[in-house]
């Protein structure tokens, strides 16, 4: 008994050490508060704030917006549906990481994976989608490398279809902020995308699978409908977000950095500083989506750049608020007509139901005195 139980337990330890092994070495990228940064107005594609935009890095899982780019690219072609389904294969089964456990009897249509690719950052998923619409991951990596020069992303080279490590004897994913910037983009053009990338929590597997998305700046400021986010321990934090309010779309890029939060921070920063360089328009202010507010954003160094928070966080108040304040409101309505009719009304409705009141109070006393005097000549 005793020498079955020290088998086990040597398996055991040897397995973290089989994966380790299948695994290449890989150098550790990430910095203090970041390795790189950028910030751009979507539209025309203006440089409002970069550091150290062209470095090389592991994008991770950020990569994943390439796989949702050139699936959206197949469906506007008419080579695949959202509706097709897709038969998952022994290899999707099989990958590890951020998943919703697929298993190799399973199919689910393209639209559900694209679901959980974003919202779950599913490698399985990943996985399954690339084998469908190439045949293989090898198939869907050309297509990505190749969507990357069309799109002018000169220093991006990948390797997988998921951004995971690199197993021994494969490259590691390349990519910079500039880079990943080109490719939001061409994303934000594309209302379907943002239907994915914004998407907080969603089911799967007819709701038994609970997805919640990594990208904690959704909900959180305001106009914000993206990216994605990216991790492992040489890569660093990563995340590629974006915000539109008032017609006007900023787009942030921060890469490899050591702390999430820290990097959430800086790309709330980035976007802040974005709308304060480009305000939103006050005539389109309606199109950015009601958020709730945001905690202000710490102010450490960004690369040696310090970033002044502006002195009113557009963030933290809605676009209504911003066009009109609530005192002006109130004040139009009840100077108007209508207002004078309608609070006239109110307070003769709140005066009958006070008369109504007493008179039920009396009544009351009344009945309960007569019923007194019956009950003492009894």
């Amino acid at each position: 008994m005793k020498r079955c139980l020290l088998s086990i337990l040597l398996v055991l330890l040897m397995v973290p050490c089989a994966q380790a092994a299948a695994r290449a070495k890989v150098q550790t990228l990430a910095q203090e508060p970041y390795a790189s940064a950028l910030l751009i107005e979507a539209d025309s594609g203006k440089v409002l704030f970069e550091a150290n935009a062209d470095a090389k890095l592991y994008p991770a899982s950020v990569l994943k917006l390439m796989d949702l780019y050139v699936i959206l690219q197949r469906i506007e072609q008419g080579a695949l549906r959202l509706d097709e389904m897709v038969q998952v294969t022994v290899e999707a089964a099989k990958t590890g990481g951020s998943q919703v456990y697929l298993d190799s009897k399973e199919r689910f249509s393209v639209e559900d994976l694209l679901y959980a690719l974003m919202v779950q950052s599913a490698n399985d998923a990943a996985v399954a989608l690339a084998t469908h619409v190439a045949g293989s991951k090898e198939g869907f990596v050309a297509l990505m490398n190749q969507k990357a020069q069309e799109l002018g992303m000169k220093n991006t080279k990948f390797h997988s279809v998921h951004g995971l490590p690199p197993s021994e004897g494969q490259e590691a994913d390349l990519t910079t902020a500039r880079d990943i910037a080109i490719l939001c983009r061409a994303l934000a053009k594309k209302p379907e995308a943002l239907k994915y990338t914004s998407t907080q929590s969603k089911g799967f597997r007819e709701d038994k699978f609970m997805m919640h998305n990594h990208n904690k700046l959704l909900g959180q400021i305001a106009g914000c409908d993206g990216f994605k986010t990216g991790f492992y321990q040489a890569a660093g934090f990563s995340i590629a977000a974006t915000a539109l309010r008032g017609g006007v779309r900023m787009i942030a890029v921060v890469m490899a950095s050591k702390d999430r939060k820290v990097r959430d921070a800086k790309a709330i920063e980035l976007i802040n500083k974005g709308f304060t360089i480009i305000p939103p328009k006050p005539e389109l202010m309606g199109a950015a989506p009601l958020t709730k507010p945001a905690a202000a954003p710490p102010k450490p160094n960004a690369g040696g750049i310090t970033f002044a928070t502006p002195a009113a966080d557009r963030t933290a108040v809605s676009p209504a608020e911003e066009t009109t304040p609530p005192e002006q409101s109130t004040k139009e309505v009840a100077d108007s007509g209508w207002g004078k009719f309608f609070i006239g009304l109110g307070i003769g409705f709140i005066l009958f139901l006070v008369l109504f009141g007493a008179a039920v109070v009396v009544m009351k006393r009344r009945t309960g005195s007569v019923r007194s005097r019956y009950r003492h000549r009894d």
